[in-house]
C-alpha cells in the first residue's frame, strides 16, 4: 500500500466505514476498488499479501474484511482464523471470494463467512457488502440464516 492511501485517523472516521480488501490479483483488487470507491460511506484499504493485512489490520479499525480465497502461503479462510484470533477484530464479518466457492461451503458454514463466488457481478457484491457491514456482526456471522454463499 503506498503512502498516498493511508489516511489519517481524522479521514477514516469521515469517510466512513473501512474495508479491508486482501487481494493478490491486482485487476480484480482495482475492480473492486473502483466499484467501492462510488459509495461514499466507504474507505477501502487494498493489501496483495497477508503479511501485509495482518499490520493494517492491527493498526486500523476495520470494518468488514474481504479475502480472495487463494493467497501466497495460505489460503483465506485460515488467514480469516489468524485475523480472527485478534481480540478487536473478532466481531469484524468478513466476505470469502473464490471461484470454487462451493467446495468451501462447509468451512464458511462452520464459521458463519459469507461466500461470493468469482466471477461475481459488482452490484450484487455491493448489496452483500452493504447487508454485511451495516448489520452487527452477532448477525451476520452468528445467524444462521445469514446468507453464507452468494
Amino acid at each position: 500500500m503506498s503512502e498516498d492511501q493511508e489516511p489519517s485517523f481524522l479521514e477514516e472516521q469521515r469517510n466512513g466505514k473501512t474495508i479491508l480488501v486482501i487481494e493478490d490479483d491486482q485487476d480484480i483488487s482495482e475492480l473492486i476498488r473502483l466499484t467501492l470507491a462510488e459509495e461514499n460511506s466507504y474507505h477501502i484499504l487494498l493489501v496483495p499479501d497477508p503479511s501485509q493485512a495482518l499490520q493494517v489490520a492491527k493498526s486500523r479499525k476495520v470494518n468488514l474484511l474481504i479475502i480472495d480465497y487463494y493467497l501466497a502461503n495460505t489460503n483465506g479462510i485460515a488467514f480469516y482464523d489468524t485475523l480472527h484470533a485478534i481480540p478487536e477484530l473478532q466481531q469484524v464479518p468478513a466476505i470469502i471470494l473464490s471461484a470454487s466457492i462451493e467446495k468451501l461451503a462447509k468451512k464458511l458454514e462452520a464459521r458463519n463467512l459469507v461466500g461470493v463466488a468469482k466471477p461475481f457481478e459488482l452490484d450484487e457484491l455491493l448489496e452483500i457488502i452493504a447487508k454485511v457491514i451495516n448489520e452487527p456482526a452477532s448477525s451476520v456471522n452468528g445467524d444462521k440464516t445469514a446468507p453464507k454463499i452468494c
